[in-house]
């Protein structure tokens, strides 16, 4: 099975070896005629440069490719990537239409874009870069809290590590759950990790308005979520009507304020439940919720994780430390 891996320049060693590392797992377990061939293809014949300083020898460029690939993965760079040149985009899309499926890691989703084959399609892609891909490539339909996402023949991961859940999702689809529950447990990780993406990211709510006055209440919503944020007083502290309040809100942020003032909440949250104190109840007062199982209810929501969960996550480095 031919699995073709597409190395732009400055790219991530962790996905590049990451997906590597998985599928030769698979291979341990599986008889040779099943196996994965696994290839790196970059645009040039030269040793792709990645972030952490690591040179990656690939097995060819682009045309080198065998005939059609079984799997097709556009792995990520550091950052949004250099553009596909036309070229590549062509050399791409022909591609994918023979492959049996399709997609990318983390920023990789942006090649793919360039080629039309996001259009109209669900993907996601690194949480940091999701909102310039949806910029980029508007036909896309981006989901950015989704560690993998799958649509037709199109499976798209997100940030970096998420490469290792793709690629263990697509030897559960090749060869059956034992084999990736293996594979997962060799590498140490989770066959399906708990959460999306949002539990990774720095900030949930918006990024500050441009108008003064709505950047005003954001900010007053951040450095205190234990006050009273109702529709009504938000549009006091900007000076406005309800109504007009709510329309310049949703057009300056792209979201209503009121899933601001959630979104908002919940980094608050989050940050006392990495460092803050172990009550949850004095964590839900503190950040503005009736009580816990308000709180509970909008982490779960905003999170797909419950608050207990990601402090078990988050909180075992520091405890570690404390404990050595």
């Amino acid at each position: 099975m031919l699995f073709a891996i597409i190395a732009p320049a400055n790219a991530h060693s962790l996905e590049l070896c990451g997906i590597l590392d998985a599928l030769a797992e698979a291979n341990m377990m599986l008889p040779q005629q099943r196996q994965y061939e696994a290839v790196v293809l970059a645009e040039q014949a030269q040793a792709i440069p990645c972030q952490s300083g690591m040179r990656i020898i690939p097995h060819g460029i682009l045309e080198d490719l065998d005939g059609p690939a079984d799997t097709l993965i556009v792995a990520g760079a550091y950052g949004v990537p250099f553009p596909a040149s036309p070229s590549a985009a062509d050399w791409l899309r022909r591609e994918a239409k023979a492959a049996r499926r399709y997609g990318s890691a983390c920023t990789g989703a942006f090649w793919l874009g360039a080629a039309g084959l996001l259009d109209g399609r669900r993907v996601t892609t690194h949480w940091a870069y999701a909102a310039e891909l949806a910029r980029q490539f508007r036909k896309a339909r981006v989901e950015a809290d989704r560690i993998v996402l799958r649509d037709g023949r199109l499976v798209t991961a997100g940030g970096v590590t998420a490469a290792i859940d793709m690629t263990l999702a697509l030897i559960e689809e090749d060869h059956g759950h034992a084999l990736a529950l293996w594979v997962a447990r060799r590498l140490v990780t989770f066959l399906r990790r708990p959460g999306g993406q949002a539990q990774y990211s720095v900030n949930l709510a918006a990024p500050a308005a441009l108008r003064e006055n709505i950047e005003r209440v954001q900010m007053r919503v951040r450095n205190h979520p234990d006050e009273n944020h109702s529709l009504g007083a938000l549009a006091r502290r900007a000076a406005m009507s309800e109504r007009n309040f709510s329309r310049v809100f949703r057009r300056e942020t792209g979201m209503s304020a009121a899933d601001f003032v959630e979104k908002a909440r919940i980094d608050a949250v989050r940050r006392l439940l990495e460092s803050g104190p172990p009550s949850v109840d004095a964590i839900a007062v503190k950040c503005g919720f009736s009580g816990q199982d308000a709180m509970r209810r909008a982490f779960v929501r905003q999170m797909q994780v419950t608050p207990g969960a990601y402090r078990r996550a988050f909180r075992s480095a520091l405890e570690g430390g404390r404990n050595a």
